[in-house]
């Protein structure tokens, strides 16, 4: 006879099964971004889309739902525990998934994206709490290296995954994968994880916090100064995301080659972020920020001239030199301004980090979904994008800095 286990009778995961865990479930959101760059415009021309930039409203709907779901989720999974909010975000993410695998139609392909940003956003967000209810100081920031180390090697292999789903099955076999990586890493979360948040932590949920957090965000001038400037930051990146696909494929005529050469820059990022790990040992956040906005900006001055000389189509390998050091220095952002942004809300840093995520993803949306959107058949949308929002974010980082 088969007997259920009890909750005190189920073995605590090892740290490797944790890690590997953690990092399949923070992974979503990449999966869910870069598995689908190759097929964009298949989807938009099989839905009937006119004009090609709208299907970049794929990516785009999914960071809106993202940036909402992150405001929701640390309150809830503080209020019924971290379980509970996890299992809400995958049925998001499942029922975005479902409906993106039946459409027919191009509205109810972007509900369905919508969903599953808004779902994701809290795997993504929850696993971190419980990192944290298991973790804390050192052993912490060791658990989140080998997080991110699993973590960086998705966008370098998820569009080759994409393009590979694309060429033997079509690009809802794209969405069924969703669906299947969902429902197992569901299951293996729901029967390994123990709940980390014990009863008496436990704390209402009040809107009412939300809001006040909110509204302390917005008095503290450091916070909120780099709370844009990582917005703006990711801003750019995400206007390449939006982008990518038809200046690869379209401009230069890549064709099946795409996913290589979007790996390949993905590296760039991932290498960044192992190097600001040393970086951080022997220069300040502040400083190394500044050197790397500065470096975006005077690449991209240089770049959008070359581009404009060359009637806005450069040497392919010049673009990719460029984007290369450019994401290099954005790999070295990311490991600092949300970090930055933190460093004045030790008092509320559970609430404090999803609003942090929500505001800069809210501004990045914007201003990517903008670059995007402006797409000419050339790159000089593009690099003017990067040199403008480099503009933008060393003000919004002077700003930040220049409070008493």
């Amino acid at each position: 006879m088969i007997r259920l286990l009890k909750k005190s009778e189920i073995p605590e995961l090892g740290f490797a099964e944790f890690i590997f865990l953690t990092a399949m479930m923070m992974s979503l959101v990449a999966l869910s971004v870069d598995t689908m760059l190759p097929a964009l415009s298949v989807i938009g021309r099989d839905l009937g889309v006119i004009d090609n930039n709208s299907s970049q409203l794929i990516i785009s709907l999914f960071f809106l739902g993202m940036a909402s779901g992150q405001l929701l989720y640390g309150p809830v999974s503080d209020n019924t525990g971290r379980k509970p909010a996890i299992y809400m975000g995958y049925g998001l993410f499942i029922t975005g998934c479902l409906l993106s695998l039946v459409a027919t139609t191009f509205p109810v392909m972007l509900a369905g994206r919508f969903l599953q940003g808004f779902g994701t956003a809290g795997p993504r967000i929850v696993s971190i709490a419980i990192v944290r209810d298991r973790y804390e100081g050192r052993a912490m920031a060791r658990v989140m290296s080998f997080v991110m180390t699993v973590f960086i090697i998705v966008p370098i292999i998820a569009p080759a995954l994409g393009q590979g789903m694309l060429f033997l099955a079509g690009w809802r076999a794209i969405f069924a994968s969703f669906l299947i990586l969902a429902l197992l890493t569901l299951v293996w979360f729901a029967l390994r994880q123990p709940e980390t948040l014990s009863m008496e932590k436990r704390v209402p949920f009040s809107y009412k916090q939300i809001i006040g957090t909110v509204m302390i965000i917005f008095r503290n001038r450091s916070a909120i100064g780099y709370t844009a400037t990582a917005g703006l930051v990711f801003g750019f990146f995400l206007g390449y995301l939006n982008s990518a696909q038809q200046i690869f494929q379209e401009v230069y005529a890549l064709g099946a080659e795409f996913p290589f050469y979007f790996a390949f820059l993905a590296l760039s990022i991932g290498g960044a972020s192992l190097c600001n790990a040393r970086f951080v040992l022997h220069h300040t956040m502040h400083s190394l920020s500044h050197r790397a906005l500065m470096s975006i900006g005077s690449l991209s001055a240089g770049f959008f001239l070359f581009a404009l000389w060359n009637h806005g189509h450069p040497p392919l390998w010049t673009l990719m030199a460029y984007l290369f050091a450019t994401f290099f220095s954005t790999g070295i952002l990311f490991g600092n301004l949300n970090a930055l942004a933190m460093e004045s809300l030790g008092n509320i840093a559970g609430i404090g980090a999803g609003v942090v995520g929500s505001l800069s993803t809210f501004i990045s949306l914007i201003t990517g979904t903008a670059i995007g959107q402006s797409y000419n058949g050339s790159v000089l949308p593009l690099t003017a994008g990067f040199f403008m929002l480099s503009l933008a974010s060393l003000a919004a980082m002077r700003w930040a800095e220049n409070y008493s």
